[in-house]
């Protein structure tokens, strides 16, 4: 359509019931700007995945985070890190962690680390980084 931007990003974002505007619009937000504004076209292929907060817990339900270490939120006495470990991953308390080609992290507040920790493995760390920096971050 005229005025209309064809996109060539190949990202499929998966989000819960609970799900916070922030945590969809911060993802669209980065991605948009490496396409726009620095020429980066992203192809999906290796299967990566990320979650913020408890969305940990379908990945731990599907088995792809049994013995893998892995991160959800923190609050309330870190209760849900261990209802984690009883879905069979390995807690951890970092506010993000990285194992293989799964992300997960730990709340809101990592949303952006977790967008620009995605940009940085599909393009490269330098094009994230000057993203990340014309962003504000």
């Amino acid at each position: 359509k005229p005025g209309f931007k064809r996109l060539h990003m190949k990202i499929l974002l998966l989000c819960l019931n609970a799900f916070e505007t922030i945590e969809f619009s911060s993802f669209v937000d980065v991605m948009s700007w490496a396409h726009d504004d620095f020429g980066c076209d992203v192809e999906i292929d290796i299967g990566l995945i990320a979650s913020v907060c408890v969305a940990a817990f379908p990945l731990a339900k599907s088995g792809v985070l049994k013995g893998r270490k892995a991160t959800t939120c923190h609050l309330r006495g870190s209760c849900k890190r261990k209802e984690l470990e009883e879905s069979g991953a390995v807690p951890g308390n970092e506010w993000l962690i990285v194992n293989d080609n799964i992300i997960t992290s730990s709340c809101l507040k990592t949303v952006p680390d977790v967008a620009f920790r995605l940009l940085e493995i599909l393009t490269t760390k330098e094009k994230a980084h000057r993203i990340l920096e014309a962003m504000g971050f």
